[in-house]
């Protein structure tokens, strides 16, 4: 794979432009920015209820700090590169770090309301739930799609997606920045026992234009499994160390881990030898009594820490990674020291943070208020026919509607709707439909 192609400002449907200041990648981030379902992630879930008294983290604001995440490590990448290869390499990776930013901001773009419940409430209706009666009637390599949901998968389909009414090539973004976004290049019927995918069978021939646009690495054409783009490794390792780390720091805002654990965790980043940080950390202690400002000088050392660890890695990584033989996250090669410190972080988190009873009742309602609704507009959606139905269809917006007649296009049509909604919004309706 070579800098040339990776970095292809093709679009789908492209528009002809005759002068703008912005070049195709800043103009993805904008659009991704200024669009409807970008501001929509301000009342998604990231992990703790919404709204609250305490200020923390949903889907906009996580969106917005992986991107600043994302877009350092791809600066520190550019600047280490050009000291291997000399300055002139700078001309062939000039735009990595807006492309990155823009690829982080996209990230969440798929996930449905409630967080990573919105997946499972979705996946498991049509797995174990009154869903799971349609399975005869959907072909295999479509079924695939509705049994494992994945936002990831959702996200493309969001962006490259032409809804009714609208533009084709949907958000129309740049090719390398949709191949930036794709952490999982293959299909839901050809993930092989893999948790995660990046690609519903209804945007196949998107994928493909894509990935080929960009000159990445085909694997295996019958199963479509493609390497990733070397970008894709930074934009996960930007929401990697983003989620890991600012979700303790709101696990502490609201009271569930105390001020020792933090405080032990994100000093574990440390080794001893550098006096620098507890030094620092001696000041910041002496100067400054409010534990939430000292937490915050914590998250942002270890952010910063783990930021030059993953860009040593893509550097120390490099060959193989252009080859698309590189294999896991940037994370997962962090050094031994590093590494051991992130685990203990991931392993505490998941035992006392996403377990804790107000993340377990948000993912309940989350099965609830989805579960009923996605019950019935699917039922509405195979007997358009009755009365009520066409009254309750009536209430999808006509973006997400099609005329195709198979039924995994009508399924489709609900989880369009269902997957863009807000937190609130699912809530409303569902209250309003049910007449609370």
């Amino acid at each position: 794979m070579n800098w040339n192609s990776l970095l292809s400002a093709q679009r789908e449907f492209m528009e002809h432009k005759k002068s703008d200041i912005r070049n195709a990648f800043q103009r993805d981030y904008d659009r991704i920015i200024f669009s409807n379902i970008f501001r929509r992630l301000q009342n998604k879930t990231q992990v703790f209820p919404l709204p609250g008294s305490k200020m923390v983290h949903n889907r906009l604001t996580h969106s917005l700090e992986v991107a600043s995440v994302g877009r350092s490590i791809a600066r520190i990448v550019s600047k280490k590169l050009c000291d291997k290869y000399g300055k002139d390499f700078l001309h062939e990776i000039y735009d990595i770090d807006t492309i990155v930013s823009a690829a982080c901001l996209a990230h969440d773009l798929g996930n449905p309301p409630f967080g990573h419940s919105g997946e499972e409430t979705i996946s498991s209706y049509f797995k174990e739930g009154p869903g799971k009666e349609l399975e005869k009637h959907i072909p295999e390599y479509q079924w695939s799609d509705l049994i494992s949901f994945e936002g990831n998968a959702n996200a493309f389909r969001q962006l490259t997606h032409q809804f009714a009414g609208r533009r084709q090539g949907g958000m129309s973004l740049t090719y390398a920045t949709l191949a930036t976004l794709i952490k999982y290049p293959y299909p839901s019927f050809n993930k092989k026992g893999k948790k995660k995918y990046n690609i519903f069978h209804s945007e196949i021939d998107t994928f493909k234009k894509v990935m080929d646009g960009c000159g990445i690495v085909c694997l295996d054409e019958e199963t479509l499994a493609y390497a990733r783009h070397p970008l894709s490794y930074m934009m996960e390792a930007a929401d990697d160390i983003c989620y890991l780390i600012l979700d303790m720091e709101d696990a502490h805002k609201r009271g569930i881990v105390p001020t020792e654990k933090i405080d032990f965790f994100f000093t574990s980043f440390f080794r001893e030898n550098e006096s620098w940080f507890f030094d620092r950390k001696d000041f910041i202690y002496e100067t400054v009594t409010d534990n939430n400002e000292r937490m915050s000088f914590l998250r942002a050392t270890a952010i910063n820490k783990l930021v030059d660890c993953v860009s040593t890695v893509f550097i120390e990584n490099y060959d193989s990674i252009m080859e698309g033989t590189f294999q896991n996250s940037l994370v997962h090669h962090l050094p031994d020291f590093e590494n051991n410190a992130l685990s203990e972080c991931r392993q505490f988190s998941l035992r006392n943070i996403y377990k804790h009873p107000s993340v377990v009742k948000v993912e309940l309602t989350g099965f609830n208020v989805i579960g009923e609704l996605l019950d019935m507009f699917v039922k509405a959606a195979l007997q358009p026919e009755k009365t009520y139905n066409k009254k309750l269809l009536s209430i999808i917006p006509e973006q997400f509607k099609n005329d195709n007649g198979d039924l995994y296009s009508k399924i489709q049509v609900v989880l369009d709707y269902i997957s863009n909604m807000t937190d609130l919004y699912a809530v409303q309706l569902y209250k309003d439909l049910k007449g609370f």
